[in-house]
C-alpha cells in the first residue's frame, strides 16, 4: 500500500475529472474486499466507517485500524483511511491515535457559529497531528425522509461554504445537495447541480458527496464532471452491507459475529461486496487512474 495525503489525492481525482470512493467497510472482514476492488481497478481508495458504525457493529477505532494497516500492504493502491460522520470530539482523538489519517466532524446541525467553533476545534487539533479533516455544511438526511425533506433550507448555501472554508481551515467539505443517507426510494432524489457548481465557484477544496449508495450512475457522473469541477470524493456504505447482508442471508451482526460465521459464506459475501465496490469505481470514472502504488 502506499499512503498518500487525502488531499492530494482528491485533488488529483479533481484535476483528472474522477472521484475516489470512500466506501464503508462496516466490519473488519470487508477491508480485505474493498483494498481488493481497488487494486483490480487500478485506482486509489479510502476506507472508512463512523462513530455510529462502532457502536453499531461492536468494534473499535483501534480494531479497525489494526485491520487495516495488517492487511493493507497486500495490496498494491493508494489508500486512505478516514473517520465518517463523528460527532463527538472524543471519537475524534481516539481514532487519530488509532492511526486515521482523516476524520470527519460532522456538527451540522448546529447552529453556522457553532459549527464554526466545533469544526475549527478539531481541525487545530488534527493538523498538529498530520490528519486532514471533513466537516460537512447543510444537512444531508435520511432516504425515509427524503419527500419531506426536500427544502432549500436544508442544503448548502454557496456563501456560507465560503466563510466557512476560510474560517475553520477544513480541508474537504461535504455538501448537501438534494442527496440522503441510506436506501432511496421509488423516486430518485433531485440533485440540485446548479447549487453545486455555485458552491465549486466560490470553494476551491474538495467537494464530498454523501449518500451515494443507490443514486444512478449517470447523476454521479454529472455531479463529478460538471463543468467547473464537482464533487471528488463519493461516500457508499449502504450498497455494501446490502450486498453482504443478502449475500449471507441474515441480519446485521456485530463485527466479532461475522468473524464466527463460516468462512466459505463469509468468502462468497465479500465477494459480492467487491464487485459491487468495482462497480461503483467504473462509474466513478475511477478504474486505472494512477491508483498502483510506485
Amino acid at each position: 500500500m502506499k499512503t498518500v495525503p487525502i488531499v492530494e489525492m482528491l485533488k488529483k481525482a479533481e484535476e483528472g475529472g474522477y472521484g475516489v470512493g470512500s466506501f464503508s467497510a462496516r466490519n473488519t472482514y470487508l477491508i480485505d474486499a474493498v483494498l481488493q476492488a481497488a487494486q483490480n481497478t487500478c485506482s486509489p481508495v479510502i476506507v472508512q466507517i463512523s462513530a455510529n458504525e462502532f457502536n453499531w457493529f461492536s468494534v473499535t477505532a483501534k480494531e479497525f485500524a489494526d485491520r487495516f494497516y495488517a492487511v493493507a500492504d497486500r495490496y498494491d493502491v493508494e489508500a486512505v483511511l478516514h473517520l465518517d460522520h463523528t460527532k463527538e470530539i472524543s471519537i475524534i482523538k481516539d481514532a487519530i491515535a488509532a492511526g486515521f489519517q482523516s476524520v470527519m466532524i460532522d456538527a451540522s446541525q448546529k447552529e453556522f457559529e457553532e459549527n464554526i467553533r466545533i469544526t475549527r476545534e478539531v481541525v487545530e487539533y488534527a493538523h498538529e497531528k498530520g490528519v486532514a479533516v471533513e466537516a460537512e455544511l447543510g444537512k444531508i438526511g435520511a432516504t425515509d425522509k427524503i419527500e419531506t425533506d426536500n427544502d432549500e433550507s436544508l442544503y448548502t448555501d454557496p456563501d456560507e461554504a465560503e466563510e466557512f472554508v476560510a474560517r475553520t481551515g477544513v480541508d474537504t467539505l461535504a455538501v448537501s445537495i438534494g442527496t440522503a443517507h441510506g436506501v432511496y426510494p421509488v423516486k430518485n432524489p433531485r440533485i440540485d447541480f446548479d447549487r453545486l457548481q455555485a458552491i465549486r465557484k466560490k470553494v476551491s477544496l474538495p467537494l464530498v458527496l454523501h449518500g451515494g449508495s443507490g443514486l444512478p450512475a449517470e447523476t454521479v457522473k454529472k455531479a463529478i464532471t460538471i463543468p467547473g469541477g464537482g464533487v471528488s470524493k463519493i461516500n457508499i456504505a449502504t450498497d455494501l452491507e446490502q450486498a453482504f447482508l443478502g449475500s449471507l442471508g441474515c441480519e446485521r451482526k456485530t463485527n466479532a459475529e461475522i468473524w464466527k460465521l463460516d468462512p466459505d459464506a463469509l468468502a462468497k459475501a465479500a465477494d459480492a461486496v467487491r464487485l459491487v465496490v468495482e462497480d461503483k469505481i467504473t462509474n466513478f470514472v475511477c478504474s486505472a487512474q494512477r491508483g498502483l502504488k510506485k
